[in-house]
């Protein structure tokens, strides 16, 4: 894809989440793997969790994961073929 900076976009970022969490993972690891701060992944996850996208789900008593709903996977989808159209970029920067 074009990339007119170097900063990723909002849908570049949900992307990566959304690939991360497709078979559960915890917070950190979808921050880690995402390559996001604490900041972003608060943001973030709870605008996808309130959206649909991701579940929370309750694995132990204070331990928490999250997982890729069937929107979330179309959403992934979704950006995947939007992605392919205008063409993605072999370069990362």
């Amino acid at each position: 894809m074009l990339r007119l900076n170097r900063r990723r976009s909002d849908i570049e970022i949900i992307a990566e989440m959304l690939k991360v969490g497709e078979d559960g993972a915890g917070k950190t690891e979808i921050m880690y793997n995402a390559n996001m701060s604490y900041r972003q992944i608060q943001k973030y996850l709870g605008y996808l969790v309130n959206k649909g996208f991701i579940d929370k789900m309750h694995i132990g008593n204070p331990c928490v994961g999250y997982r890729v709903t069937d929107r979330g996977i179309k959403l992934l989808r979704l950006i995947n073929i939007l992605e392919d159209m205008l063409g993605r970029s072999e370069e990362s920067g």
